[in-house]
């Protein structure tokens, strides 16, 4: 099969590598249907994460349909459609008791490729039960959590202000997930005019452009003195 492979810093490959195979009886087989890229993939490609070995395969945003699962995965069949969340987690080990499931140690090769063994397949696979797009679901994996948990963390009031520094991907989905949890006003900051334009348009949040104006005055303005009452 195809999948991108890392070789080095700044050294990345779509090269063809064994297709993955039935390795415990809790993994499940996907063939690929949509992945993406990461901005924490950047810290890859850049060579900052020192464990990484020549032809490891990247990629931990993606989703898929199952082809063929180990004899004792339970919760999905061969024809299943799943989105797979970025953490591989074990589900009963030290950290997953505690269901700190982003610490668990399971690792495997990633999900920028054709097809991809998912361990633990009972686990974290998320089984769809709709008709939604591929290119809608697959923020289920990682980016639309992450910013949803971003805002969750503020522990927002019905009608705060909330301020969102950074309009990127994550900061758009932390919007809408503020806007979900109950604030009266969302003002997003960043300098690039497309994100704002974005944040502005699609998600209705105020905006200011920090290159332009200062972020703390412009807020202290906006917000009558009082600043905002949550910060993202």
């Amino acid at each position: 099969m195809k999948a991108l492979t890392w070789h080095g810093t700044h050294d990345v490959r779509v090269d063809t590598v064994p297709d993955p195979q039935i390795q415990d009886p809790g993994d499940a087989i996907l063939k690929v249907t949509a992945t993406a890229i990461c901005g924490s993939d950047l810290h890859l490609y850049n060579g900052l994460m020192p464990a990484m070995e020549a032809g490891d395969v990247l990629g931990h945003e993606f989703m898929g349909e199952v082809v063929e699962v180990g004899k004792d995965v339970r919760n999905l069949k061969k024809g299943d459609r799943v989105v797979v969340p970025f953490t591989i987690s074990c589900g009963h080990c030290f950290f997953c008791d505690k269901r700190l499931y982003s610490l668990c140690e399971t690792s495997i090769p990633g999900g920028q490729a054709e097809y991809v063994r998912v361990p633990h397949a009972d686990v974290g696979p998320l089984k769809v039960h709709s008709d939604l797009k591929d290119e809608q679901l697959l923020f289920l994996s990682d980016i639309y959590p992450t910013g949803y948990m971003a805002a969750a963390n503020c522990d927002i009031s019905a009608g705060d202000t909330v301020a969102v520094w950074g309009c990127g991907p994550v900061g758009q989905f932390a919007i809408r997930s503020a806007w979900m949890l109950g604030a009266g006003r969302v003002i997003a900051i960043d300098r690039v005019p497309e994100r704002l334009a974005l944040a502005e348009k699609q998600s209705q949040a105020e905006v200011i452009n920090f290159e332009n104006d200062d972020p703390y005055q412009r807020l202290m303005e906006m917000t009558r003195g009082y600043g905002p009452d949550s910060c993202i």
